[in-house]
């Protein structure tokens, strides 16, 4: 894949914007047609701790946004949620990285939640629990057209992870990996 990398220079980016993350294909590996149901489950993505490592010293505020319909479909509890967040905040913070909030949408694709992404419901959550949280000086990394979509529902920058970026919408990068992406910025 061709990285297409943005000058984000001209951003001044700095601790006053905000990091948004997907989950699952951009800090740990995706199970196709699955779930990670369990922290033996959990598999890193290479480089993912190290990056958020770095991108801590840049960003004012890393959260991850995720869906895990896994939980609405009967297959993982809450509390194993719980238990696979705790242990990979506990790996980041012990390569000196931090994640200052989580949040999840357990709906099933079928009942087209607002907190489901697309939809903006996780967004608005983190910034009502953080007002200093502005859209325009926030990026969205993520694997899927549905974290694009939701970020250009907000108007924040996307940052494609993967092969081949979506065409539905114009991201103002794309990167291999989250590792590649913190190299780019920092």
């Amino acid at each position: 894949m061709k990285e297409h990398n943005m000058n984000w220079q001209g951003f001044e980016i700095d601790k006053s914007w905000t990091l948004f993350l997907d989950r699952d294909g951009v800090i740990n590996k995706n199970i196709e047609g699955g779930y990670v149901l369990s922290k033996n489950m959990y598999q890193w993505l290479n480089g993912s701790r190290e990056a958020i490592s770095k991108l801590t010293k840049i960003f004012g505020r890393i959260i991850i946004v995720t869906n895990q319909q896994g939980i609405g479909k009967g297959l993982m509890s809450e509390q194993d949620l719980i238990d696979i967040h705790t242990y990979m905040t506990t790996e980041i913070e012990m390569q000196g990285g931090r994640i200052d909030a989580i949040y999840h949408s357990p709906h099933l694709n079928s009942q087209n939640h607002e907190w489901r992404k697309p939809g903006t419901g996780m967004l608005l959550k983190a910034q009502e629990d953080f007002p200093e949280i502005n859209f325009n000086k926030s990026i969205m990394i993520g694997d899927s057209v549905r974290d694009m979509e939701m970020a250009h529902r907000v108007r924040m920058k996307k940052v494609w992870i993967g092969e081949q970026p979506p065409t539905q919408f114009e991201v103002d990068a794309s990167h291999s990996s989250l590792i590649n992406f913190s190299n780019s910025i920092s």
